[in-house]
């Protein structure tokens, strides 16, 4: 295993879960809440009322006495064609392990959904959470997003084309920061460049024919800027759907940038292994990534 850290912080939450309506209106929800959709009436751009049009979050709180203020997004992969259930609730759980209010996103998927409409969901739930930060007992300073696969593609677009919130927006929701604290990236797609990207991806996501620009605008890679928050990062050499370089090239950029990074790289790690099963050298990546998590500041109480 190569690991190559620089320091970041990212937060591992706390409880909560997301209503989106006045704020005066908000409770923190109980640990069994069903999922709160990302809007009240139809998402922007929804061209449809199925369950498939409707984004989602579903708060998994830690016990009270063991929530610690902070939360992360939690964006499971299946190539934006899909969402792989163990890449959803099993994470969030674990994060309510660790004190951290874990929030699984059902993102819209392609093909029927394409570009923006994916990133506006992911910008919109990182928006949701920070807004009703102090009814839900969170830190507003300690909001993450963690994503496999495609997920960790969405959650790398995340922490790459954030904006500050539309001041004069009539939502109050859309006037709040999407930007994350810290970013937890487990064999993400990254690039949509030849010949490391992950052509599945990037057809559901961007069509048959993107455009030369669209395709750099969302190769993440190249899009880190000094404002990139700190980012966590694991992948397997032998990764035979997306190659390692995704996160290699990612982990470069936020190098160059001065951005906080810790890279695992495991010599045998077949792409969709979650949170690492029965393996011994994968199932111990938690265990670093909270570490770091601790080492950011990421799990201390505010109080």
């Amino acid at each position: 295993m190569l690991t190559t850290r620089l320091v970041l912080g990212l937060s591992l939450l706390g409880v909560l879960t997301m209503a989106v309506v006045s704020k005066s209106a908000q409770a923190a929800p109980p640990p069994t809440a069903p999922p709160l959709r990302l809007w009240e009436g139809d998402a922007p751009g929804a061209m449809g009322t199925e369950a498939a049009d409707i984004p989602t979050l579903t708060v998994y709180a830690p016990a009270p006495e063991k929530s610690n203020g902070a939360a992360v997004v939690v964006c499971p992969g299946g190539g934006y064609g899909g969402l792989a259930d163990h890449e959803g609730k099993p994470v969030a759980e674990w994060l309510a392990s660790l004190g951290v209010t874990g929030i699984v996103l059902k993102y819209r998927l392609g093909p029927k959904y394409h570009h923006p409409v994916e990133m506006g969901d992911v910008a919109r739930a990182i928006r949701t959470v920070r807004f009703h930060a102090s009814d839900w007992g969170l830190d507003p300073k300690r909001i993450g997003v963690l994503g496999f696969s495609a997920g960790g593609h969405l959650a790398s677009t995340a922490a790459t084309h954030f904006d500050a919130g539309n001041a004069s927006a009539p939502d109050p929701i859309d006037r709040v920061s999407s930007r994350p604290d810290a970013a937890i990236l487990i064999y993400p797609v990254i690039t949509f460049t030849d010949p490391f990207t992950h052509k599945g991806s990037r057809h559901n996501l961007l069509g048959d024919n993107p455009s030369p620009d669209l395709i750099t605008l969302l190769s993440n890679e190249k899009q880190v800027t000094a404002q990139t928050p700190p980012c966590f990062l694991i992948h397997g050499t032998d990764d035979g759907a997306v190659p390692a370089e995704n996160s290699l090239q990612f982990a470069l950029a936020c190098r160059k940038a001065g951005v906080p990074v810790e890279l695992h790289l495991y010599e045998h790690g077949p792409h969709g292994f979650g949170l690492g099963g029965s393996d011994p050298v994968l199932s111990a990546w938690p265990g670093s990534c909270a570490k770091w998590l601790v080492h950011r500041g990421f799990l201390k109480k505010t109080n």
